[in-house]
């Protein structure tokens, strides 16, 4: 999807495009006269209504005429061919005419109901000790009945003869018998008409004897019908939709929580999204209202085990469990099961296991269990469980005993579970399970003695689990509690030691002074001390703090010495490491390369993940300084797997793999793996990892012109730009959106973002020439350039003069920041030679004096595979070639650039350049000549004064056509021009040359 599809109201239709497109596709057959039906079944909420409604704005926006009917539950009210009733109510209201043509219609207006006696009712069965006068009386009700069937199927298709005709019918699980005997009619005589009926039920409401089962069974053979079942979204797309209603307002973890919660129910995440509900006793009123209604028709006895089942706490329940934990005996509890399950409460799991059919049905039962009910049932659970000679049960054993309030237990068995949860590279569950435990410590007595572990040796656990698992600012806390606990216990190298671990815990936050001033008091306590184990880390870390090279190679060789002489294989593949950064400053990338790779064996050889991933990113880091991209591509694929094996993708390196596997292969153009790199985390994690992750991502969406997405994102994102001491955010998302201004043709907010980004780097950085400024300044002066060309054409000299000013202060940034700056290598690598070179060749477009031999320079400072900035640059390339006429020259340019666009997928450029092409009237593949064939006059008339800031009304005022008549044309334009607002529709068009620039 190019961005977030919305339905005409604008409500994100997310992951739904291949189901309308499948309606769109049977309305266009219908229209053609090929009647037919579309069956459409899903659970409750999961967005049917929602699909059948856009269903029939595309119907009216193409003249359809839109016809619409509602079952309700029959407990309600029990009216006979209710939603027909509707249906003939609308046909009247449409063409009295017709229905007076047709008055057994009549009986079905709904100021007067059909008479249940002559066309509702049941037909009694004939055959023996029936009597003449009921066999008349059927024979009279069936004929009735065919003429009211034959009435409306020939007032459907005497509509259908000017028209094309949608029907709808909503919530065929509670039609009557009498709508579903008309249905039934009307879809077995469909042929020629042009007539498309759209009918929709709740799946999860079709236990195994509903009446529509049989119905449905007879209607899906008829070669005119087709079933459309409705999935509930995916975790991604579920991500998506929750952060689209949002509009960015909702912190990362809180997305993929009610994402998760709502298990891809439209309806479900709403109501968790508008409540803010984060945790399981907190489930909307009116959502545990629709939830509990369908448990209130169990049986007293049914109701009682789903009740208990919901105490489990797991997304399955066994049966044997079950047996075990309730006083039934085995026929009553398989009664209530059945019961159960035939009501879709619960569905068949793996073996003899049971699970709800929603995770939030669960949630809702357990949340209306009286307080007491709930300890006891606990309880219960714990009792069983600490019976059982079974492993992996400590987390189950742990959690029943919490709500249990036995809380000696409790802590035995969380200290236990996280054990478990280590051993299967669980972080996040490993965290929870201390967290519990330490919220335990103070009210258990003898909390040591329970744990089998101090509270110290609990917190630094914590503190390793938080980073592992991707929370580093929980980390950093943990680490401050653990250092006053090392304190307390006076021995000077536990306290060193812990100080080295909270100072690697702040550099993983980015919070870069105070882990120098933490390392240095480590190093305090541990100088006259003997080499160890403890003495080589804290000179490992200080050698990864040191920001002059000679210290910082003096400590890593020292650090080496005092872990071969005291067997700390980790410190020391940390500490070549180490060395590695010192040979690459010096200008010896393959000693470096090969230092690193020393590391990395030693360190997967010692088991230390860490500094193994560590050693890692700094070899990806390495090929791309050298312009290696494949091969820093090859081994950021290999990281980014290991990573994920070891369950470390969200650890400290493991998130540096992952968002440097983004960049490279961004840049080498393999868009698709850099997208999948950059892809939130379906978990909660902390809001620092869906920063980065998010500014990755939103560099791909800009250059795909999947604009309204990353202009979402970028908006979060702002707040997040001065996190910490680490700039990255800053510089991808400041880079992100000063692009997406430029293409959107907003130079003046580009130029604005560029500034800002830039000295939000010095302030994080603490660097007066941060190397990333060459590109923001190349950034600033295409903006600049883009901006000169508006006020040229307007003639304003001043505002001229005054872009100039602003672009030399760009390009004197650039220069100075190439000479002065302090690049990781030691001197300018090929990526910050090739923007250098496009700041010029910008600063001369600027100036109108760029030529060929500048554009040219930019392609072949960018051949080191940077194919996107290249095809940019032969984008700019022809533009010279036109201007000096050298036709064929700038078609070759163009050729070359249209196709690495397309190849890319970089819609904006690929526009451009078709744009730049038809102005010149230079052929290309697939783009015509002129405008007209893509957008009719009132189209253009009604776009160009919505890019004016017109409302719809103003726009049918001026054009004196109606309002709605103006929504269908922009919707039609939207649908043109594959925008997914009005907004990106008139920056589409600019682009592409239908808008000129007085529009």
């Amino acid at each position: 999807m190019d961005s977030v599809p919305r339905l005409s109201s604008g409500f994100p239709l997310v992951a739904r495009k291949a189901e309308v497109d499948r309606l769109r596709a049977a309305l266009e057959r219908a229209r053609s006269g090929t009647a037919g039906a579309v069956l459409i079944s899903g659970d409750a909420g999961v967005g049917k209504s929602r699909l059948m409604a856009e269903t029939a704005e595309m119907s009216r926006a193409s003249g359809a005429v839109v016809l619409m009917g509602r079952c309700v539950d029959i407990s309600a009210a029990g009216f006979p061919y209710l939603p027909f009733s509707e249906i003939v109510d609308q046909i009247r209201a449409h063409d009295p005419e017709l229905l007076a043509r047709r008055p057994v219609l009549s009986t079905l207006v709904s100021t007067g109901v059909a008479d249940p006696v002559r066309v509702g009712a049941p037909v009694p069965a004939s055959g023996a000790g029936s009597s003449g006068g009921e066999d008349a009386a059927a024979r009279a009700h069936m004929f009735d009945q065919l003429q009211l069937f034959d009435a409306v199927l020939g007032a459907l298709s005497d509509l259908s003869e000017d028209a094309c005709v949608l029907l709808q019918i909503e919530d065929l699980h509670w039609s009557d018998p009498s709508s579903r005997d008309l249905l039934s009619f009307l879809l077995s005589r469909l042929s020629s008409q042009r007539l498309l009926v759209v009918a929709s039920y709740r799946s999860d409401d079709l236990h195994r004897r509903h009446p529509l089962r049989r119905l449905l069974a007879e209607l899906v053979r008829l070669p005119s019908v087709e079933r459309l079942d409705l999935q509930p979204f995916g975790q991604d797309d579920a991500e998506t939709f929750v952060r689209t209603l949002s509009e960015g307002e909702v912190p990362g973890d809180v997305v993929v929580d009610i994402a998760r919660r709502s298990e891809g129910n439209a309806f479900f995440a709403e109501e968790l999204l508008a409540a803010r509900s984060t945790s399981d006793a907190e489930i909307p009123t009116v959502l545990a209202d629709v939830l509990l209604t369908r448990v209130e028709q169990l049986s007293p006895v049914a109701q009682r085990v789903v009740r208990v089942a919901s105490v489990s706490g797991r997304w399955h329940v066994r049966h044997s469990t079950l047996h075990a934990v309730m006083d039934l005996d085995a026929g009553e509890l398989e009664a209530a099961l059945r019961e159960a399950l035939q009501h879709n409460i619960l569905v068949p799991g793996v073996e003899d296991a049971y699970t709800f059919r929603h995770a939030l049905l669960r949630e809702a039962i357990y949340a209306d269990l009286l307080p007491g009910e709930r300890v006891r049932l606990h309880a219960t659970y714990a009792q069983w469980l600490a019976k059982q000679n079974l492993t992996g049960i400590a987390a189950a054993l742990a959690y029943h005993s919490t709500r249990a309030n036995d809380l000696p237990a409790a802590l035995a068995a969380s200290v236990q579970a996280a054990g478990d949860a280590k051993r299967k590279g669980a972080f996040g569950a490993m965290l929870q399970h201390l967290e519990r435990a330490l919220e335990l410590w103070d009210v258990v007595d003898d909390a040591e003695g329970r744990a089998g572990v101090s509270e110290f040796t609990l917190t630094c656990k914590a503190a390793h689990a938080a980073v592992s698992a991707g929370y580093p600012e929980r980390a950093v806390a943990y680490m401050r509690t653990a250092i006053g606990l090392a304190d307390a216990q006076n021995d000077p190298i536990v306290s060193a030691d812990t100080r080295r671990q909270f100072a690697t815990t702040l550099l993983g936050n980015g919070v870069w002074t105070e882990a120098e001033q933490v390392i240095s008091d480590a190093w305090e306590l541990i100088k006259d001390s003997p080499p160890s184990v403890e003495r080589a880390w804290v000179l490992a870390v200080r050698a990864r703090l040191s920001v002059v090279d000679a210290q910082r190679r003096a400590f890593a060789e020292a650090a080496e010495s005092d872990a071969r002489a005291s067997g700390a294989a980790s410190a020391e593949a940390d500490a070549l490491i180490s060395q590695a950064f010192c040979e690459n400053r010096e200008n010896r990338p393959e000693k470096s390369a090969e230092l690193l790779e020393r590391a990395r064996t030693r360190a997967e050889e010692a088991g230390a993940l860490d500094v193994e991933l560590r050693a890692r990113y700094n070899l990806i880091v390495g090929r791309h300084e050298q312009g290696k991209l494949d091969t820093a591509a090859a081994i950021a694929d290999d990281a980014a797997h290991r990573a994920s094996t070891l369950g470390l993708s969200w650890s400290t390196y493991g998130l540096q793999i992952r968002w440097m596997r983004a960049m490279v292969h961004y840049a080498r153009g393999d868009w698709d793996s850099a997208a999948e790199a950059a892809t939130l985390p379906g978990e909660p994690v902390s809001d620092a990892i869906f920063a980065l992750l998010a500014a990755c991502g939103a560099t791909v969406q800009v250059a795909r012109g999947q604009f309204e997405q990353a202009a979402l994102e970028l908006r979060r994102l702002r707040s997040e730009w001065t996190r910490n001491e680490d700039e990255q955010i800053a510089v991808l998302a400041g880079t992100a959106g000063a692009e997406l201004a430029c293409w959107q043709g907003s130079p003046e907010e580009a130029v604005a973002i560029v500034d800002e980004a830039m000295a939000t780097i010095r302030a994080c950085s603490g660097e007066e020439w941060p190397m990333s400024g060459i590109r923001f300044a190349a950034l600033g002066l295409q903006a600049q350039a883009d901006r000169v060309r508006k006020v040229t054409a307007a003639g304003d000299d001043a505002a001229d003069a005054t872009l100039m000013e602003t672009g030399a202060r760009f390009l004197e940034t650039a220069e100075q920041t190439a000479t002065l700056g302090d690049p990781r290598g030691g001197e300018l690598g090929p990526e910050g030679r090739a923007w250098l070179v496009r700041a010029r060749a910008e600063y001369a477009r600027l100036c109108g004096t760029d030529d060929a031999a500048g554009w040219q320079a930019v392609i072949d400072a960018f051949g080191y595979g940077e194919v996107y900035q290249q095809a940019i640059a032969r984008w700019r390339l022809a533009e010279v070639h036109i201007a000096a006429d050298r036709r064929d020259d700038a078609a070759a340019e163009l050729q070359q650039a249209l196709s690495d666009a397309k190849r890319l997928g970089a819609r904006p450029l690929e526009d451009a350049v078709r744009s730049l092409a038809r102005r010149a009237r230079i052929p290309l593949p697939g783009t015509p000549v002129t405008s007209a064939d893509v957008l009719t006059p009132r189209e253009r008339s009604v776009l160009a004064l919505a890019a004016q800031g017109h409302t719809n009304r103003k726009i049918g005022e001026e054009l004196f056509i109606s309002e709605k008549t103006v929504s269908v044309h922009l919707s039609r334009v939207m649908s043109k021009l594959g925008a997914a607002s009005r907004t990106e529709a008139v920056a589409l068009a600019y682009q592409r040359g239908l808008l000129d620039e007085q529009s």
